[in-house]
């Protein structure tokens, strides 16, 4: 039987789709299956619903069900009527449904968005959370309160809860101003059971509209748009009613410009601008008054505008109409705007003990790793012990988006490498709000600027010393210094920072050779290896070595084990090694399989802290009939976790047959065997590549 947590806003405009994003992600950590119920549901349809789309339509949805029971209009009609039976019975109905086949599910109550109808709306939510049997977890909004109204507000509504028979499971208090949020934790009367009262401070950047939403509420033709250039935020808007100087004064960067459609000289400036370093860059535009010859082909203004960092939009209504209609637009962490998403969780992690609050409920960890729960254990983990990571490859709009949603979720410190003003005409240009700290203590990335820095000196210095054997001077290593992969791992040398993800830009050869050269490896081990985390449905493997040595010797074959059971404890996965070849036990003979023996054979003189067996054929170390028939007393066999291929060849072409012709997820390659750890992305990486890669390296440095 599921486990059911019932969403209750208590006051209006309580942020409860923060609450409702942040309680998915942290049921993953006990609930294999998360259903999502929206008993009133925004819009004709259930699909319609914000909250459903959110939840359902991300890349990362930890829901596997999403249902809704009756619509907002005709819940309205119900209440007037006094009618709660019908809302009541159809939520039973389906929530009972969804129970045969969810762990958990979350019931997301009505928003008390009708002022005039909060009672009877707060007395339908604690109606359902009874007949549906489940906990509420009250949300209060203390936009504008005080330390002490918002404790007055987490009584009275624990009062009303407890008076209407609820089960209270938590209260939080969401929106609250950023400097009351420890009073608030702090002073909040605990109740009888002597839990906390969560506190989570308002986030300006959600209630900002993007482009794509003032594209969607004026039905803006959008279609040959990147999808990067409607994620943008707007934080002011600017009507051009001035002349080109006075208005450019008065533009800062993120405005959304509306024009005349027949003003082209403030056109070409925005444009201008928006080209410059040294000036703001907009939004976005919207041309108004149908002008639609001004961008049509062939016209003097479409190749400027076809080259234009920021969306240019048309639109038959007049400049004033244009104006009222965009500042009707407002933002909404609903609409899934990744930075935003990115923001709430970040805020959820660092105010909400998930741990204990998940603790309250009767809820069995699961027994089995689904990819997106592993993802998302990687983020916690990482911020569980926070480490600090470079980036030398600062000028990559990739690099800069990951960076933007590392800070956002905050589970780790990042430093970037590049000229601070070069990266911010980036960011500027592809509408990337990125911050950068300052000072000590500041949220942001941190910049470091190679060619002018307080480093660069001390680093050739020390380059040349440890490079003295092989003949560098110190002019040869101050040249090296120049080169952000041998800078930013000069950095993981000297402590500064903890690790370095590098190679969305450079070659494997450019990223790992730097830190061969001195951060060398790990003492007891020969060799710099890699393996693959493969996600599949229902657990982890790991896969070595797919990515660094061609040709490894058999002792190297044992080093790479030994490496590759280490990575798997750091993630969560108990070792049981299987060195692969194409031979179980004594079946066959060969140079090939000479080598594996000898691979086994060193592994053994090792006396490792984790069993293994080899030769073994893949199927017999994955299958557990194959390998009762063939190796019916082995530890490993049928139940391996961790494969080791006996060349690269083999396990590059293995670890992509499995990827494609499974649907597993490959993480990686995730180098291990040095000091510190330097990982590797691929030049075709996403930005959720790099940041599952920066997440996999502080987790590295946690040991290290």
């Amino acid at each position: 039987m599921a486990t059911g947590i019932y969403l209750s806003a208590m006051t209006p405009l309580s942020g409860k789709s923060l609450i409702a994003l942040g309680l998915s992600t942290s049921l993953l950590k006990r609930a294999n299956k998360i259903g999502f119920f929206r008993p009133v549901f925004n819009g004709v349809t259930e699909a319609d619903d914000p909250m459903v789309k959110l939840l359902t339509s991300r890349s990362e949805s930890t829901i596997s069900v999403a249902r809704g029971g009756i619509s907002l209009e005709r819940c309205r009609e119900l209440l007037a009527e006094g009618n709660y039976e019908e809302i009541s019975s159809t939520a039973v109905s389906i929530y009972s449904e969804m129970a045969e086949e969810c762990d958990a599910i979350i019931v997301d109550g009505t928003d008390l968005m009708a002022h005039n109808a909060a009672t009877s709306e707060f007395d339908l939510n604690a109606q359902l959370s009874r007949d549906l049997g489940v906990p509420v977890i009250a949300v209060i909004g203390a936009q504008s309160s005080n330390t002490a109204d918002a404790i007055n507000a987490v009584d009275v509504a624990r009062t009303e809860l407890n008076e209407a028979k609820v089960d209270v499971l938590a209260i939080i208090v969401n929106r609250c101003d950023p400097e009351l949020v420890d009073d608030i934790k702090t002073n909040a009367h605990r109740g009888v059971h002597n839990r906390p009262v969560y506190a989570i401070p308002e986030l300006p950047e959600l209630a900002l509209p993007s482009v794509r939403e003032v594209v969607k509420a004026l039905e803006l033709d959008a279609s040959d748009m990147d999808e990067t250039m409607l994620n943008r935020d707007i934080h002011d808007i600017k009507i051009a009613a001035m002349t080109v100087s006075n208005f450019l004064s008065q533009m800062n960067d993120g405005d959304f410009v509306i024009v005349p459609g027949d003003r082209s000289d403030v056109m070409v400036a925005t444009l201008a601008s928006a080209l410059a370093p040294s000036f703001p860059a907009p939004s976005g535009m919207l041309l108004t008054g149908g002008f639609d010859e001004t961008l049509a082909p062939g016209s003097a203004l479409s190749s400027l505008v076809e080259r234009s960092p920021f969306p240019v939009f048309n639109t038959d209504l007049d400049t004033f109409k244009a104006g009222r209609a965009v500042a009707s637009v407002h933002g909404a962490l609903s609409n899934g705007q990744p930075r935003k998403v990115a923001a709430a969780l970040g805020a959820w992690s660092n105010n909400v003990d998930d741990q204990e609050l998940l603790e309250r409920l009767d809820l069995d960890r699961p027994v089995t790793m689904t990819p997106l729960r592993f993802l998302h254990g990687l983020i916690e983990k990482a911020r569980s012990n926070r480490r600090s990571v470079v980036l030398p490859e600062g000028y990559d709009p990739r690099i800069l988006r990951a960076s933007e949603i590392i800070i956002a979720r905050d589970f780790c410190d990042l430093v970037l490498i590049g000229n601070p003003e070069k990266i911010a005409e980036i960011t500027q240009k592809e509408g990337i709000n990125l911050p950068v700290a300052k000072n000590e203590g500041d949220k942001g990335v941190c910049i470091i600027d190679i060619d002018n820095n307080e480093y660069s000196e001390d680093f050739a210095a020390a380059y040349a010393e440890l490079r003295a054997k092989k003949g560098v001077t110190l002019e040869q290593a101050r040249e090296k210094m120049t080169d952000p992969s041998y800078f930013g791992t000069m950095m993981v040398k000297k402590g500064i920072v903890d690790g370095m993800v590098s190679g969305a830009v450079n070659t494997t050869a450019n990223t790992i050779r730097p830190s061969l050269e001195f951060v060398k490896t790990r003492e007891g081990v020969n060799i710099v290896s890699s393996v693959f985390l493969m996600l599949m449905k229902d657990r982890v493997l790991v896969f070595g070595d797919c990515a660094v040595n061609p040709n490894p010797s058999g002792e190297q074959l044992a080093d790479i084990a030994k490496a590759s059971a280490e990575t798997a404890r750091q993630f969560g996965v108990d070792p049981k090694v299987a060195m692969l070849s194409y031979s179980t036990g004594t079946s066959g003979s060969g140079a090939d399989v000479e080598l594996v023996i000898e691979g086994v054979e060193a592994l053994k003189v090792s006396n490792p802290d984790f069993p293994f067996e080899g030769p073994i054929q893949f199927d017999a170390a994955s299958n557990a009939s194959i390998a009762a028939s063939k190796l019916p007393d082995s530890e490993v066999a049928g139940k391996a976790t961790v494969f080791i291929f006996p060349d690269l060849n083999t396990g590059n072409n293995t670890y992509k047959a499995v990827q494609q012709t499974s649907g597993a997820v490959a993480v990686g390659p995730v180098l291990q065997g040095l000091n510190k750890p330097v990982n590797d992305l691929s030049r075709g990486c996403t930005v959720e590549d790099i940041i599952n890669t920066v997440a996999i390296t502080a987790i590295q440095a946690q040991t290290l």
